[in-house]
């Protein structure tokens, strides 16, 4: 950076700000995506066309873009409140897969045939207790032994898939499948109602909503919201102040790990209707939603927008690898372009550019 060019702390980062610096990244984002639309022989201007008409410019588009916004809308929620505690949970991918494989033992071993109004309410809650128990190794290593949670978290989600796969492989793979290492379909008693004419399953796109609202109550309004934000400002101010980190950490991973299991429960009770290969059940809800809560700045309300747009972008990049032949890696492409310019744009955030004019005006002359 020229000497001349000086960044400045800003005093306060106003709401106007960060609107303004996310969006500055996100059409960053799709301006260096171009590039690789041009490089492929394609017009970035059909290719943003057909993205949004096929996500947003009909009703089953809309459709399928709300279906992809559920498990993205609860995976974030849980994670925003991590990262408000300045805790990296980059686990909820392991953790939704518990979920699912809480759900379909409650579908087809637990209980087969008890009705809907016993069962589904069964899965959403064993779901969350699963998810959270996953969520609780690494909390609790964190919290207790200040062991990277990081490290721990990812390398769980390797562990969640093998042991989908183990289940669908093995003891679990269903009788008539015909050898396909699929579980035998859930019993109706157990599949999430629908909106009428619709793929949608309210149940849990209501849960979805209901944890973003009651999420904002809870950081905004509760003592633990505030240690929470203690915690994630300054551990060691936090700990002066009576503020137990172990507590944060453990429950906030508690909460955000339960979250992420009822986002699991959703995709097999109410989409797949079955248990099957990993990475079919969850799209990279677990990963995405990290884009989700840095897109939202941590607010969970506008989590819900963002989880929403976000949605769009994956049913637009399934509707492109058709129309226009490329490859499934085109999502994967939006994803990490998104993500790497949130990450550069926090500079934005904190400092301002000053460009001093005497001494811009001198290196003009000079130059």
């Amino acid at each position: 950076m020229p000497s001349w060019i000086k960044l400045v702390r800003r005093a306060d980062v106003t709401r106007t700000t960060v609107i303004a610096v996310t969006a500055a990244s996100f059409i960053f984002a799709f301006l260096l995506a171009s590039i690789i639309f041009f490089w492929q022989g394609i017009n970035p201007v059909a290719a943003y066309h057909d993205i949004f008409i096929s996500a947003f410019g009909s009703l089953r588009g809309l459709y399928f873009t709300t279906l992809k916004a559920i498990p993205l809308l609860l995976c974030a929620v849980g994670l925003i409140l991590v990262f408000k505690a300045n805790v990296w949970n980059i686990g909820a991918e392991g953790q939704l897969l518990l979920g699912a494989v809480a759900a379909g033992w409650v579908a087809l071993y637990a209980l087969p045939n008890a009705p809907s109004f016993v069962v589904i309410p069964v899965m959403f809650i064993l779901g969350a207790v699963a998810g959270a128990a996953w969520a609780a190794i690494p909390g609790f290593l964190k919290g207790k032994f200040n062991v990277n949670e990081i490290i721990v978290t990812l390398m769980m989600n390797y562990i969640a898939y093998k042991i989908v796969e183990y289940l669908i492989y093995g003891p679990w793979r269903g009788a008539g499948s015909w050898g396909y290492p699929i579980t035998d379909e859930f019993p109706e008693t157990a599949q999430l109602p629908l909106i009428p004419g619709t793929s949608i399953h309210y149940p849990t796109l209501v849960l979805a909503i209901l944890s973003s609202l009651a999420m904002y109550f809870l950081l905004s309004r509760t003592k633990f919201g505030f240690e929470v934000k203690a915690v994630g400002y300054n551990v060691e101010a936090a700990r002066y102040a009576g503020i137990s980190f172990f507590k944060v950490c453990f429950v906030t991973m508690l909460i955000s790990g339960a979250l992420a299991g009822i986002a699991g429960v959703g995709e097999v009770a109410g989409l797949h209707h079955r248990l099957i290969y990993p990475w079919s059940i969850s799209s990279g809800y677990g990963f995405s939603a990290i884009i989700v809560a840095w897109l939202a700045r941590l607010h969970p309300i506008a989590a819900i927008f963002m989880s929403f747009l976000l949605g769009g972008l994956f049913v637009g990049g399934y509707a492109i690898q058709v129309s226009m032949g490329l490859s499934y890696s085109v999502i994967h492409l939006f994803n990490g372009l998104i993500l790497i310019c949130l990450i550069a744009s926090e500079i934005l955030l904190n400092y301002q550019i000053v460009l001093p004019r005497g001494e811009l005006k001198w290196q003009r002359l000079k130059s």
